[in-house]
């Protein structure tokens, strides 16, 4: 029996891997930092007898409410991502399973691989509208990528969309992928009503470093980025540095910052309320917006969610509060769940891949009824 970590995303340490029935793990934090969630890795035993996975200390986690109902994502192919029985006790995930193939891959939510991103950037640039640039590197020399999809024109709007600040959180990059599968759909009727009136920049992936390191929420020296939109630093978040310049060099009207929430099973927005700035415009284009989300799909409430900031006293380190203030645009952060979207649950596959993809589609739909109400 062997457990293997030592790939793309990959994180976990074996404590003990002796017998099926006792196979005790724990999770590696991220280098620099003491946040640990996510975990990313292979067992090959002998299939169809019944092991148990212990990854313990999870007490000591980013997020130990988030395990309280968690199940563990499983596959053979590394494709089809499907939920295993798992259970919560004294900071200890048991994960129960009965191996249908020699190797299977378990993971905290279905990996989206550094491979894939640059297979995605790839797709993107080959369509006539997509424009790609290379902003800068990482610290670890990896490039910060973005796509600028759109003929700009006077009067154009400018919608930004990034993903994947926080590594591990990789329904962001899927809802992306999504998004941009349809944006680039050259028979799509919502793409085609967009991109006549908006130009689109686009970082599927935020923090590639952290990505491939197989983190949970920072980068490769241990920062994390979603508190760093005051003051990036080339030393410390070069990433957030040339993408909040480009900000400035562009313009921007709108801003979507796509995440995951450990705990909450549900989709939702945090918008900016507790900005300086914020005033009687931004709450009507917040709620038209959350208005026409809640029509085009049931997997989108605005029941649960983050307490709203009082008025001024919004963290202004984070990026939607940050954007918000200084463009004073529509701004959200926008969270799917790690475990299931409890208004339909799904027992078989939780809040997955695929609807994550799916969702990205329908944000794209809802930003159609906004557009024209940006400036």
């Amino acid at each position: 029996m062997k457990i293997n970590s030592n790939f793309d995303s990959g994180n976990i340490k074996v404590l003990a891997a002796n017998e099926p029935l006792d196979i005790q793990l724990e999770i590696n934090p991220d280098n620099g930092s003491a946040f640990f969630q996510w975990f990313h890795f292979r067992l090959e035993s002998t299939p169809f007898i019944e092991h148990r996975l212990h990854i313990n200390g999870l007490e000591a986690s980013a997020y130990p409410g988030g395990w309280e109902g968690y199940q563990a994502v499983a596959s053979y192919d590394r494709q089809t991502w499907f939920r295993v029985p798992s259970r919560y006790e004294k900071g200890t995930l048991i994960i129960d399973v009965e191996p249908e193939h020699k190797h299977t891959y378990f993971a905290y939510f279905a990996p989206y691989s550094y491979e894939r991103h640059l297979d995605l950037l790839a797709f993107a640039q080959t369509h006539d509208l997509v424009d790609i640039e290379t902003l800068g590197q990482t610290l670890d020399g990896r490039d910060m990528s973005l796509l600028k999809i759109g003929e700009p024109a006077e009067g154009k709007k400018k919608i930004w969309i990034i993903a994947r600040q926080h590594p591990g959180e990789t329904m962001a990059e899927w809802f992306i992928e999504g998004l941009l599968h349809k944006l680039l759909d050259d028979e799509d009727p919502h793409a085609a009503a967009l991109l006549s009136k908006a130009v689109f920049y686009v970082v599927p992936n935020m923090n590639p470093d952290g990505s491939v390191r197989g983190h949970l929420r920072t980068n490769a020296v241990g920062v994390n980025l979603n508190r760093e939109w005051q003051t990036p630093s080339l030393e410390k978040s070069p990433e957030v540095y040339y993408v909040l310049n480009k900000m400035h060099a562009t313009g921007l009207d709108m801003f979507l910052d796509i995440h995951g929430d450990e705990a909450l099973p549900y989709n939702f927005v945090a918008g900016s309320e507790g900005v300086p700035s914020y005033d009687a415009r931004l709450s009507d284009l917040e709620n038209r917006f959350k208005a026409a989300l809640l029509t085009i799909t049931p997997e989108f409430q605005d029941v649960y969610g983050y307490t709203k900031d009082e008025p001024g006293q919004a963290n202004m380190t984070v990026a939607s509060c940050a954007v918000a203030e200084a463009f004073k645009a529509l701004s959200y952060t926008v969270e799917m769940p790690f475990k299931d979207n409890a208004n339909l649950p799904d027992p078989h596959f939780g809040w997955s891949d695929r609807r994550s993809y799916q969702f990205g589609q329908d944000m794209l739909a809802a930003v159609v009824n906004v557009v024209d109400h940006l400036r």
